[in-house]
């Protein structure tokens, strides 16, 4: 919108006043209102409501474009950065296997930038792998998990106090195991999800028991064994599936988005336990009881 060239004593202090108030990069504009080309112009570039129609001069900025910030293009099969893509170490045909797998996945966990779960999604048939995302669930909201939670052939992932070695269930069970669902989150997030949804009680419990340490090296697990989703569904399916080549195929893109990372200035995150246990936990230790005792059995290698 145009402002008139002349501008009388009272409009000028008026302009003077509103530019006074606008960031270090505008002040120039102040000055220039002395020469009255300079005080069109720049009236014009800011878009400036005119005095004369009783509009505030500095009204006139919520009009100026805001600059949005572009996401870098994505690929669409792994979900990364087009200029990080791991697609070359994905499995060039999705693997098969006859298992269904289901993530139940803590919301906070969507938005993060090295997210595991995108990778072992691209890795296996569209078909096998269903992401849920939320924290509660029911039969109401969700009647298809509910008939999969109340599948006999249904396993879920959780070391809880009634929780069986995979292994020792697969060469025990006459049963066709058909499906397995995994908790994607903090240990926290996951133990709140497993207790607030009772659906998550009626399939069998199964632990993997496992002396692989994490690969994941890049984020802070709470103690050596523990292993993150993409890590659990890779040990889970090769032994449902009976197929330790599966493992193997599922981890490569792990290990080459650490490998690339670690390249690029992040460091390698060793377990709270183990800072733990050698005196290098950077924090000071928490005061309330119940958080300091969760620590002490991390100590101690106790299960939490």
């Amino acid at each position: 919108m145009e402002t008139e060239a002349a501008v009388d004593g009272s409009k000028e202090a008026a302009l003077a006043g509103s530019i006074a108030g606008l960031t270090e990069s505008f002040i120039s504009l102040e000055k220039a209102r002395e020469s009255e080309s300079s005080v069109e112009s720049a009236t014009a570039t800011l878009s400036f409501p005119a005095p004369e129609n009783g509009g505030d001069c500095a009204d006139g900025l919520w009009e100026l474009p805001v600059e949005q910030a572009l996401r870098r293009p994505e690929c669409s099969r792994c979900s990364r950065p087009q200029k990080v893509c791991l697609c070359p170490f994905l499995p060039v045909h999705p693997l098969h296997i006859s298992t269904n797998l289901y993530i139940i996945q803590h919301p906070a966990e969507e938005n993060k930038v090295l997210r595991t779960v995108p990778l072992l999604a691209a890795c296996l048939p569209q078909d096998k792998v269903k992401v849920k995302i939320g924290r509660r669930f029911s039969e109401e909201r969700d009647p298809e998990l509910s008939a999969i939670c109340r599948n006999p052939g249904t396993l879920i992932l959780y070391p809880g106090a009634e929780a069986i070695n995979l292994e020792e269930l697969i060469s025990n069970s006459p049963n066709h195991l058909s499906t397995i669902i995994i908790i994607d989150g903090t240990w926290s997030q996951a133990k709140d999800i497993f207790y607030k949804n009772s659906l998550f009680r009626l399939p069998r419990q199964v632990q993997l028991k496992t002396s692989v340490s994490s690969q994941y090296v890049i984020r802070t697990q709470p103690t050596n064994r523990c292993l993150s989703t993409l890590e659990c569904a890779a040990v889970a399916l090769s032994i449902l599936e009976k197929n330790d080549h599966i493992q193997e195929t599922l981890l490569r893109p792990l290990q080459a988005l650490c490998s690339f990372q670690l390249q690029h200035g992040a460091q390698i995150r060793l377990s709270k336990e183990h800072l733990l246990k050698n005196g290098l936990y950077p924090k000071p230790m928490p005061k309330n009881k119940r958080k300091l005792r969760k620590m002490e059995l991390l100590m101690n290698s106790v299960k939490i």
